[in-house]
């Protein structure tokens, strides 16, 4: 149970696929949650799980000691921002107000929400997410934290409760850059495990043996390969994990970035046109496992379920 008398509320602006679950895990924790989501299935959710909807972000940000948001886009982002802004907090109940930054997006975007929030006299760090909802549960997410070490002290431990893996990184934005690295590797992972099991294919080998004998390994095994490798072994990519539509936009920031520092990214360039390929093929909704559907049917094998 939360025994902090600064963090009796948390908010959470953004209930999809990781804002959602991160609001069930607090409330699972003790914490009192509001929420807010235009989705009327997202609020639906939140009050299941023991949390408050509320109208709007600027209501969870009156009444909230911690928000966290999780958005998809930018514009979302600026949007929420505004609304944060217009919150009157009551300020015998309330410590002044931090926000948790977790989208993935670009560092600018990060940047100018930082500016905004702080001339409102709002604390914010950047905390972007390397992980899938489906690896919370299993203590599998690391969290990047970076902006004022004292806002990142007070509410250290509302991020334990998705994992014990919350590493400071230092100043604002660092966390984002972090965030950019993780999902390079990623990218170019998902797309070496696709290609292996496909090679295994080809050769008649059994896809299951494969993943049993190289998943684990110390040597060839990762998160990417014991995750994704098993969605390819049984070549079904419901529900996914991270679809392949949110993806592009994650590979398109990384892009970007890489081109405004000017350093080259040849195996994470050489990757992107397979996950356009499964957009192209009908698999925006799929987990982005389904570029080995796409390296299969460039062997000429049989697709999967889909």
């Amino acid at each position: 149970m939360n025994k902090n008398k600064y963090l009796q509320t948390i908010g959470v602006v953004g209930l999809g696929i990781m804002g959602g679950m991160m609001a069930e895990a607090l409330c699972a924790a003790g914490y009192k949650v509001v929420g807010y989501d235009p989705a009327a299935a997202a609020r639906k959710r939140l009050q299941k799980a023991g949390g408050r909807a509320l109208a709007s972000a600027t209501a969870v940000a009156a009444e909230a000691d911690v928000v966290i948001t999780s958005l998809a886009k930018a514009s979302v982002l600026e949007a929420v921002v505004a609304k944060i802004v217009l919150a009157k907090r009551d300020k015998k109940k309330h410590a002044p107000l931090v926000v948790i930054e977790t989208s993935t997006l670009t560092l600018a975007d990060k940047e100018r929400a930082q500016r905004e929030l702080t001339r409102a006299g709002v604390q914010t760090l950047d905390c972007p997410i390397s992980g899938t909802a489906v690896r919370m549960t299993s203590g599998g997410w690391t969290i990047f934290a970076s902006g004022a070490q004292a806002a990142f002290k007070r509410v250290k431990p509302v991020l334990n409760v998705f994992t014990k893996n919350v590493q400071f990184v230092g100043a604002y934005g660092n966390s984002t850059k972090m965030k950019f690295i993780a999902n390079h590797l990623v990218a170019i992972y998902n797309v070496a495990v696709g290609e292996t099991m496909t090679f295994a294919r080809k050769m008649k080998l059994d896809p299951q043996r494969v993943w049993d004998l190289f998943a684990h390994s110390p040597v060839l095994g990762n998160g990417v390969f014991q995750l994704r490798g098993k969605l390819m072994v049984e070549q079904n990519y419901l529900p996914a994990t991270m679809k392949v539509e949110v993806w592009q936009k994650d590979m398109q920031v990384i892009g970007d970035m890489a081109k405004s520092v000017e350093c080259p990214l040849p195996l994470f360039t050489a990757c992107a046109p397979l996950y356009t390929t499964a957009m192209a093929q009908g698999l925006s909704q799929h987990d982005t496992a389904a570029v080995c559907e796409v390296l299969g049917r460039m062997a000429g094998l049989k697709g999967g379920k889909r």
